[in-house]
């Protein structure tokens, strides 16, 4: 699911989904994608500490090094590529588990406005999610990125963890919602595991942030944000599937909400086919994980239909932007 190791020798040994990769729908959007300007390359190689950049290798705490595509981040290519492949709009965000939105004020600041600046100048289809820090983030911030063009606010699933730290993140996430802006729920920064195969992050560690991050929103989140829009990536880590356990465990009654989403990021037609049973169509949205994995509009229609393509790749990514419509 990310620039961070992503499990990427791990999705590459599973399936080439490029084999079912179909033209999508007109007008569709992908909303979790990555492209580094350089600007924000140039600010990860002048670092000496995680995370940073030594020429394409990339150092994370917690994580492996990965050897970056320097292609994956050629601005030209993907945006011609994109746009070949029928999409109006395609969302990117710094990735949270680089953990810059942890580190001290003064790295943090040069790494947040390389990036936030690099990518206001994307070429068209490229809009961005803004980042703000983990540690007393202001939620004047939120408005500036917003009034700058931002699409919303990416956060770290890690604080969401817990419903008390839903809580103490909620004045940025309510500024979110007061500038009917969504916000996207992404896996933050890991601990390393010692013994554990490059794989791990993403396929475990990730997971579990995002499900924790779902159940506490489950918990609390609705009620301290009533009007908020909000996507899980990832399928929210496919916690949805369990909402028979939520249900028999005392949960209450489990209802869809209308505001809430998921993305399809790193999953395929099993995946997707599980979390439109669990939730319906409706809360399903394209999110591809470019460059680390790719987009799934043919296993969707495989599964489920082409109505259902439509729904996932334009339809349903337009409501998460833009609210509702009478």
């Amino acid at each position: 699911m990310d620039p961070v190791r992503h499990g990427l020798s791990y999705l590459s040994n599973l399936v080439d989904l490029q084999e079912f990769i179909v033209p999508p729908s007109p007008g569709s959007v992908d909303v979790h994608q990555y492209v580094w300007p350089v600007a924000f390359l140039d600010e990860l190689r002048r670092r000496r500490a995680t995370p940073y950049l030594r020429g394409w290798t990339l150092y994370v705490a917690g994580e492996p090094p990965y050897d970056v595509d320097p292609a994956a981040h050629d601005v030209e290519r993907r945006a011609a590529a994109e746009l070949a492949a029928g999409r109006s709009e395609v969302l990117v965000s710094m990735s949270a588990p680089l953990g810059i939105e942890a580190l001290p004020a003064r790295d943090r600041t040069r790494l947040l406005d390389a990036w936030h600046e690099g990518v206001l100048g994307l070429p068209a289809p490229f809009r961005a999610w803004a980042s703000v820090p983990d540690l007393d983030p202001d939620p004047d911030e939120v408005t500036a990125a917003v009034k700058d063009g931002f699409v919303g606010l990416q956060v770290g699933a890690h604080l969401l963890a817990d419903p008390a730290r839903l809580e103490a993140l909620a004045p940025v996430l309510r500024r979110c919602e007061e500038l009917d802006a969504p916000v996207l729920v992404h896996p933050g920064p890991v601990d390393a595991t010692p013994g554990a195969p490059a794989w791990w992050p993403a396929v475990h560690q990730y997971v579990v942030q995002l499900q924790a991050a779902w159940w506490s929103w489950t918990a609390a989140g609705r009620s301290l944000l009533p009007d908020l829009r909000i996507c899980f990536a990832a399928g929210a880590g496919l916690a949805p599937l369990h909402h028979e356990r939520f249900v028999a465990r005392g949960g209450g009654r489990f209802r869809v909400d209308p505001r809430v989403f998921v993305d399809t990021s790193s999953h395929g037609r099993q995946a997707v086919d599980h979390l439109t049973r669990a939730l319906g169509i409706d809360p399903v949205v394209l999110g591809s994980d470019r460059p680390y994995a790719q987009p799934i509009d043919q296993p969707v229609e495989v599964t489920l239909g082409d109505a259902a393509r439509h729904a996932i790749t334009v339809s349903n990514p337009r409501r998460l932007l833009e609210g509702p419509r009478p």
